[in-house]
C-alpha cells in the first residue's frame, strides 16, 4: 500500500511541472523544453538554500522566481531574437545544465536531518500519510489559482493569444509579453516541482531533469484524451485532468513495477500506455 501512496504522492510533486507545461503546450501552443533546466533548478537552489539553514516557506518563493527567469530568457529568445520556441528552450536547458552546477556545487548534495516541507506539518501518525496530505493541500492551492488566473481578463488574452497571435494583436494585445509571461509562469511551476521532488526523494541531483518533460508531455497527452472522451470544456476541469493524467501516469509506472515487470521495459511500457490513450479518440472518430 505504501509504494503505491509513494506513487500518488510523487505524482502530486510532478503535477505542478504537468500543470506548467500545460500552459505552453496547451495555452500557447509551445514545445518548451526549458523543462528539464528549470525543473533542475528549483530543486538545486531548495538544496543549497535549505542547507545553509532558510527557512522552507523562504526557499520557496526563490525557487519559483529562479524557474520565472528561466521562462523569461526563454521567452525572449523566442519572441525578441525570432528563434524557434524548441531551439530558445534547447538552448536555456542547456545552459542551464552549467548554472545548476554552479549553484550545487557537486553533482549531488543530500537533505539528510533537514527540515522540508512534509516534516513542517504531523498531522497523521504515518508519515507517508502526512506527506501525501501535504502534497494534495499544495495541488489543491495550484489548481484554484492557476484556474482563477486563466478565467481573470489577463488568463483570456493568453488563451486568446495561443489561440490566435493574428486574431489578438488589433486588439492591442501585446503578444510577444503575453508568451514571455505565459513561459515564466510555466516554468516557476516547474521549479515548484523541483522543490517539491528534492523534499521527497531527500537529495538534489544534477541529472535529475534529464528527460523529465517527457513525464510532463505524457500527463497533459492523457488528460487531453480525457477532455476529448469526456467532453469537457471547463477550464477547471482541464487543469484538475492534467493532475489527474500525472497520477495515471505515475500509477502505471507503479503497476508495473509491482508486477515484476523488468525496469528496462519501463520506459517502452509507458510509450505504450500513453499511445494508446491518445490514440483511442482518433481510433474512434475513424470508426465512427
Amino acid at each position: 500500500m505504501e509504494f503505491y501512496l509513494s506513487a500518488l504522492q510523487l505524482s502530486l510533486c510532478l503535477g505542478a511541472m504537468s500543470m506548467g507545461i500545460f500552459i505552453s503546450m496547451k495555452i500557447f501552443n509551445i514545445p518548451d523544453i526549458t523543462t528539464d533546466g528549470s525543473y533542475t533548478l528549483g530543486a538545486t537552489i531548495t538544496a543549497v538554500l535549505l542547507t545553509q539553514g532558510w527557512p522552507v516557506f523562504a526557499v520557496l518563493p526563490v525557487s519559483m522566481i529562479g524557474g520565472a527567469l528561466a521562462g523569461i530568457c526563454t521567452g525572449l529568445i523566442h519572441t525578441k531574437l525570432k528563434i524557434d520556441a524548441l531551439l530558445a528552450g534547447i538552448l536555456v536547458m542547456t545552459g542551464l545544465y552549467s548554472v545548476n552546477l554552479i549553484i550545487l556545487g557537486r553533482s549531488n548534495v543530500p537533505l539528510i536531518n533537514i527540515s522540508t516541507i512534509f516534516n513542517k506539518f504531523s498531522l497523521f501518525g504515518n508519515e507517508i500519510y502526512n506527506d501525501v496530505f501535504i502534497a494534495v493541500v499544495i495541488i489543491i492551492v495550484l489548481i484554484i489559482l492557476l484556474s482563477y488566473l486563466l478565467k481573470t481578463d489577463f488568463g483570456i488574452a493568453m488563451r486568446a493569444t495561443g489561440n490566435s497571435a493574428t486574431m489578438t494583436r488589433p486588439l492591442g494585445i501585446n503578444n510577444d509579453k503575453m508568451k514571455i509571461i505565459g513561459l515564466a509562469i510555466a516554468n516557476a511551476l516547474t521549479a515548484l516541482s523541483g522543490f517539491l521532488v528534492a523534499q521527497y526523494q531527500g537529495f538534489t541531483d544534477i541529472n535529475m531533469g534529464i528527460g523529465i518533460v517527457i513525464t510532463g508531455l505524457g500527463s497533459v497527452l492523457i488528460a487531453d484524451a480525457l477532455k476529448t472522451w469526456f467532453r469537457v470544456n471547463s477550464i477547471t476541469v482541464q487543469v484538475l485532468l492534467v493532475v489527474a493524467g500525472s497520477f495515471v501516469f505515475h500509477m502505471v509506472l507503479a503497476i508495473s513495477l509491482s508486477l515484476g515487470i523488468d525496469p528496462n521495459f519501463l520506459k517502452l511500457i509507458t510509450a505504450l500506455f500513453v499511445l494508446v490513450i491518445v490514440a483511442l479518440p482518433r481510433l474512434r472518430k475513424l470508426a465512427n
